[in-house]
């Protein structure tokens, strides 16, 4: 499967965006400086280090200019109907800046308005996704669609089609990581609504194999696969799973749940209870 190729300039906004939330570019120190300043929650000094528009004309520039004013008090309506002004004109291009702006425009009608607008959100994504197939950006707002689509558009009312629509973005996405955090999400969402045990894993299962989680998330990952095997009486893919998350997190504080449960397959095992396959 294709990767999508990393930039320096992608790496700056995803940390920034992943602190503040929730092509290769050569920036000029004040506008790296910038991206770090958002990054520590810091929007006030990052719009100070860029100066007036006129000294950095660049659109990386401008981009971060956005990103900063977006968190940058008092956040007002006004202010990000501004924002979303120049979002709209970076995103006319054809540059990886173009796909970054129409993909923190969805974010904005999103997330951050005083009244989110889902629809318009949904609506940018799909655009984006449209001008730009290929793109991170794209690809990552078709994973933010996917939460819209099964929890919060009024259309489709059906479960079921929900679930059937955020699948079928699955095969549009090329980047790893971001195909992962799908199968999580449509795993979660067959959870929420009720879907057979076994639905569920199948999409925890795929988001495992493609790996590339650490920390919490892939101890939660782990934890629910365990879970979910358990209650399915998978029990050999239970003890593995649980056992792979201890073998990790043995200070977590579930660790203790875990090794009662861990006694609890071995018994199991013990009497010869044959695993679902």
């Amino acid at each position: 499967m294709p990767r999508v190729a990393p930039s320096s300039f992608r790496f700056r906004l995803i940390l920034a965006l992943a602190s503040s939330l929730p092509g290769g570019f050569c920036a000029g120190r004040d506008v790296t400086t910038a991206w770090e300043l958002v990054a520590r929650h810091l929007p006030g000094d990052a719009l100070a280090q860029l100066g007036a528009a006129s000294a950095d004309p660049s659109r990386e520039a401008k981009l971060a200019r956005a990103v900063a004013q977006m968190d940058s008090q008092p956040v007002t309506e006004a202010r990000l109907q501004q924002v979303a002004e120049q979002l709209t004109t970076l995103a006319r291009g054809d540059d990886e800046i173009a796909a970054a702006a129409a993909y923190l425009t969805g974010r904005l009608y999103q997330v951050h308005l005083p009244t989110p607008d889902p629809s318009r959100a949904a609506h940018e994504y799909e655009q984006l996704a449209a001008r730009h197939p290929g793109s991170y950006w794209a690809q990552l707002g078709l994973v933010k669609l996917a939460l819209l689509v099964l929890y919060v558009l009024p259309e489709p009312t059906e479960p079921a089609a929900r679930l059937a629509v955020a699948v079928a973005l699955l095969p549009r996405l090329t980047a790893p990581e971001l195909r992962r955090d799908l199968h999580i999400v449509l795993g979660r969402a067959k959870l929420f609504h009720g879907r057979p045990g076994t639905e569920v894993l199948e999409q925890l299962l795929a988001a495992d194999r493609i790996g590339g989680l650490s920390g919490v998330s892939r101890a939660d990952l782990q934890l629910q696969i365990a879970e979910l095997s358990r209650r399915e009486d998978n029990w050999a893919q239970a003890r593995d799973y649980f056992s792979r998350f201890l073998a990790e997190n043995e200070v977590d504080a579930r660790a203790y749940q875990v090794k009662e449960k861990l006694a609890e397959i071995a018994a199991h095992l013990r009497t010869g209870k044959a695993a679902r396959p």
